[in-house]
């Protein structure tokens, strides 16, 4: 969520560019950035991005597995876990139970 303490013009970007992106790197925090007073643009650190972007591939896999694990309650398609498990193991050379 955007922090509203977080908003500034563009005009003060633009001249404290430095010390806008010290504290974004500061703090992982975007900011907002303002045209005539108005939201234009979010801007963040490039490592608070990356993690945005890994939050979001997150959810469309566990969006994905719900997806595919409601059609397979309601159409009763597909094999059990274990056994798919065995066969890539198996395709893998991989023993599930060693001694």
């Amino acid at each position: 969520m955007l922090n509203v303490k977080n908003i500034q013009s563009i005009t003060d970007f633009t001249r404290n560019t430095h010390d806008h992106v010290k504290r974004l790197q500061g703090s992982g925090e975007p900011e907002v950035l303002t045209i005539n007073g108005k939201a234009a643009v979010v801007v963040q650190d490039a490592v608070a991005y990356q993690r945005l972007l890994d939050l979001v591939d997150y959810i469309d896999t566990v969006r994905t597995l719900r997806e595919r694990l409601d059609t397979f309650k309601k159409d009763k398609h597909g094999r059990p876990m274990r056994t798919v498990i065995e066969e890539l193991a198996s395709q893998a050379g991989v023993d599930l139970n060693p001694k």
